[in-house]
Order: structure tokens, then sequence, then C-alpha cells
């Protein structure tokens, strides 16, 4: 079925999304200026996301980048522009980059990162904060705002969640970038592959999701994984009993296990 954008995604400038076997790809396509990252860019990405969630031709959702670069973070020259407004307008800009990360966090479909290349700064918070990612070998991942003065202060946030405050403190206090190796081995990523092949490796990986799970089920599990932390051993435990309950009278759950009982294969 052909996927129909709304006028104001195909009025997009940095933004390409297309919907292909049930994944809908967002493209950062500001090759020319590394993908940094602006007001106007994040914008278009929220709408991006915002589209690719109510998307029902959608199930999964791959964030990639045009060109040699990922994302090298904040257009800084935009920065330095913001730096002779005063105080509510630099916390407006932020808490747009902050809604943005809890978009994405929050999703309710699974986001696969595609890093083809460095991801600095802004853009390492864009691939931390999906759910999955995909990295070639030769990418560096870093968050290099200490070295001219600034804070990587909204990803710091989610950092801590997702590698603890060893591995955070590492990456936010020296501001050294990492091989994709290094990266990997501390969760900051997902999984390796060869540039040749990356974009195959993550068509395939998503559409086995879209294939061989529960869109329900994803969503929910992804919410009560955004949540627990907030919540100490006993809440959490209760929280989890009580998803545990309500996912049994589910309609997904009522299909999955009737199938398995009569050896069924189930097409989700």
């Amino acid at each position: 079925m052909e996927n129909l954008l709304t006028p104001e995604l195909e009025a997009l400038r940095y933004i390409q999304y297309e919907a292909q076997d049930r994944i809908g790809y967002i493209t950062l396509n500001r090759p020319d200026k590394r993908n940094v990252l602006n007001a106007d860019v994040i914008t278009e990405l929220k709408q991006a996301f915002e589209f690719a969630e109510d998307d029902e031709e959608t199930k999964v959702i791959v964030l990639r980048s045009a060109g040699d670069v990922f994302c090298v973070g904040a257009d800084l020259a935009y920065i330095q522009e913001l730096q002779g407004y005063g105080y509510t307008d630099n916390l407006e800009d932020s808490t747009h980059l902050m809604q943005l990360f809890h978009q994405i966090y929050t999703l309710k479909k699974v986001v696969i990162a595609q890093v083809q290349g460095h991801a600095l700064a802004g853009g390492c918070g864009l691939a931390a904060i999906c759910d999955l990612s995909f990295a070639v070998p030769e990418a560096k991942f870093g968050y290099t705002e200490v070295k001219i003065g600034f804070l990587p202060a909204i990803v710091s946030v989610f950092l801590l969640r997702k590698i603890g405050e060893s591995r955070t403190k590492q990456l936010l206090l020296t501001g050294d970038p990492v091989s994709a190796q290094v990266a990997l081995d501390m969760g900051l990523i997902t999984f390796l592959a060869p540039k040749e092949e990356l974009a195959a490796n993550v068509h395939t990986f998503a559409q086995r999701l879209c294939r061989e799970n529960s869109g329900q089920s994803m969503e929910v599990t992804k919410e009560m994984l955004a949540h627990l932390p907030e919540l100490d051993l006993e809440e959490g435990l209760r929280y989890a009993a009580q998803r545990n309950a309500e996912a049994r009278g589910s309609e997904d759950c009522r299909k999955g296990i009737a199938a398995c009982l009569s050896k069924e294969k189930i097409g989700w």
C-alpha cells in the first residue's frame, strides 16, 4: 500500500520520510552540514516521528542520515546566535531538544538508529536515545561538549539509565570520542555491521521484528521499561505484576497462545 505523506511532511527541508515493508525511514538530510541540529531540524524530526507513530502502515521506525556522517550535534553557529538572547529564549530552545529526546524515548513504536558514520555530541545523543542501534566499525561516538565549555545536559538523563553512572561519567567528563567497538562494549549501541551491509542488516532486522513480534507487546514493553526506573523495588514489582495480568487478557496474547498451542504460525 502506498504511503501518503501529509503536506507538512512533503514540505520538510532537512528530513525525509518514507515507508517500506512496514518500516518507516526517517532520514536526516543535511550531508553538506554533517547533519547538524538546529531548531528547524528538531522541529522537522518531531513532525516526522509523530507521523511515523500514527502511520498504520509502519510498525518499526529507522532513524538514519544521508552522507558519511550520522550527526555531529548542534549547529554551533546557531548556538552562537542564541548566546545573544536571554535565558528564557535559551530555555525554550533547550526544551525543544528535550521534547524530541523524550518523544523518541517514549514513542509507541520501536526506533532503530542506523549509524553509518560519526555520531558526536547531540548526534550521539540521538543514536543513544533510540531503542536499538546498528553502527559501522569506523564510526566514532562521544559527547564533546565539555571541550567547548558546553554541557551534555539533556542526554545525561537518558545515559544514566542506559549505561550507568561510571560509563556516563567517562564519556561526559572526558569528552573523548570512543570507537564503535567500545561503544558496543559500553552498551551505548547494540550491533556492529560492515558499511556495505549496514542498510541491509537494519532492514532485515526491522522486518524480523515486524514479522515475528506483536506490535502491542513491543509497545507495552517499551512503555514499561521507561517507567520502571522511577519506581522502588516493591513498586516496580507491583507495577510489573499489573502489566503481566493486563497482558494476559489482550487480544494479541490470546492470539499468540492459541497459535502456539495449535502449532500454527503466528502472523503479526
